[in-house]
């Protein structure tokens, strides 16, 4: 039994008819959202080993969740299904129900830091990264009488159009301004150096295909596992592959190049602005492959003046990499609006 499905039969048979009988009427919603790998529906009988087991969301009006809270503590039954209803989080290790009871916009602003209901700015959106938003998407809603969390889920399905071309944009820039070093570091014989690049220009790349497929990328974690089942992986995932496995310079740069062009190619089937002719170029007269000025084309196409107006760097998952800032999301928003108002 996965997670998801583990959570669907406590939610049916315990935690739903203990609601129905001591509150009747209460406005709800439940599922399994928040982390865990069983959230994106990736849990094996590895992740059993920690922060697995009778987890649900619970949510409820703000002035409820007190109230809630104490009835589950009180009357949830010691097991189900072999398993305990009280157990430690690696981040809490308290033994307690693991029933998150919460308000829906407490819930999303605990993992987004903005305030959803109001409709995020520029600066919210790019605040923003792909886990915190599948932290309140990608897991299953069971049930929302309020329709609250549900409404609150689609205002976080992808962004405004005029950002998502900056966002695919800055991403662009990114492997424009190293894709030649790749061959220049292995043309000097820094074979360590140029691997490296390769490694930090293909998780651009899956980040980029994320990007175009209007999907919200997850943590380092699982993004090679999603990538796959993403619809541009079968033409570029392979190029990805051999990059990283290439045993010489010129066969990383041909394959990096081949990428570039399978994501291109992607961009222009979309329907989204892309250049003819291609993708990639010769780097000057140098023997390495260069970019064209794909981010360009996209940012041509901004109508909006305030996106018009962004910094070229993008969302703050695509300029800062440290975990502990990406998994803080008042820091998100800080370093967001900062962002969005330096100068270039």
């Amino acid at each position: 039994m996965t997670g998801i499905d583990l959570a669907r039969a406590y939610w049916g048979d315990v935690v739903r008819p203990l609601l129905d009988r001591a509150l009747p009427g209460l406005p709800r919603a439940a599922g399994r959202l928040g982390t865990g790998s069983d959230v994106l529906g990736l849990d094996d009988e590895t992740s059993r080993d920690h922060d697995w087991g009778l987890r649900l969301t619970l949510l409820v009006p703000a002035e409820r969740v007190r109230e809630v809270d104490t009835l589950l503590a009180g009357a949830l039954p010691e097991t189900y299904q072999g398993l305990p209803t009280a157990f430690p989080l690696t981040w809490d290790p308290a033994v307690r129900h693991r029933v998150e009871v919460a308000a829906p916009a407490d819930l999303v602003r605990a993992r987004t830091g903005l305030d959803v209901a109001a409709g995020p700015d520029l600066a919210g959106w790019l605040s923003l990264t792909g886990q915190s938003v599948l932290e309140i998407t990608a897991g299953p809603v069971f049930e929302d009488t309020s329709g609250e969390i549900t409404a609150l889920r689609d205002r976080l399905a992808w962004y405004p159009h005029d950002l998502w071309l900056h966002v695919l944009a800055a991403e662009w820039a990114r492997v424009e301004q190293e894709l030649p070093f790749v061959g220049r570091t292995g043309q000097r014989g820094d074979d360590l150096g140029s691997r490296l690049l390769a490694a930090r220009l293909t998780t651009g790349l899956v980040r980029l295909a994320f990007l175009l497929e209007r999907r919200w990328p997850p943590y380092p974690k699982w993004a090679g596992t999603l990538f796959a089942r993403l619809p541009v992986a079968p033409s570029a995932g392979g190029h990805l592959s051999a990059a990283l496995a290439a045993p010489t310079w010129p066969e990383r740069d041909a394959a990096l190049g081949a990428a570039c062009e399978a994501l291109h190619d992607r961009q222009r089937d979309l329907g989204l602005p892309a250049l003819e002719g291609g993708a990639t170029e010769p780097f000057h007269d140098r023997p390495f492959t260069g970019l064209r000025d794909v981010p360009g084309v996209l940012r041509a196409a901004v109508t909006d003046p305030e996106v018009r107006a962004l910094p070229p760097r993008g969302a703050v998952e695509q300029w800062v990499d440290d975990v502990a800032v990406l998994t803080d999301a008042a820091a998100r928003v800080r370093l967001a609006r900062t962002g969005a108002s330096a100068a270039c």
